[in-house]
């Protein structure tokens, strides 16, 4: 699945539009390296580095979502590896 689905798909964004443009920004990282192409593929077992308003979240892909349904399908997708923030990355 293309990453700007995926983000869409798993309610980081609202769109793919908006999605197209974190990606484009070099916001975004995947195991550790920019993604800068919104066409770029993930599998399941990848690490994605998303910054979200003022923080950011580390989330492990473990399903990949079939469509936009509601958050709790979207939350069962993903495993997030920092939910405290206390990673060097997500501190403030």
């Amino acid at each position: 699945m293309r990453i700007d689905r995926l983000l869409c798909c798993l309610r980081f964004t609202r769109t793919r539009g908006a999605a197209q443009k974190l990606i484009e920004k070099g916001h975004i990282r995947l195991n550790g390296e920019r993604v800068i192409r919104a066409s770029r593929e993930i599998r399941i077992g990848d690490v994605l580095t998303l910054p979200l308003g003022k923080a950011v979240r580390l989330v492990e892909v473990v399903e990949m979502p079939e469509r936009r349904g509601a958050p709790r399908d979207a939350q069962a997708c993903y495993r997030d590896l920092d939910p405290e923030g206390q990673s060097a990355i997500a501190a403030p």
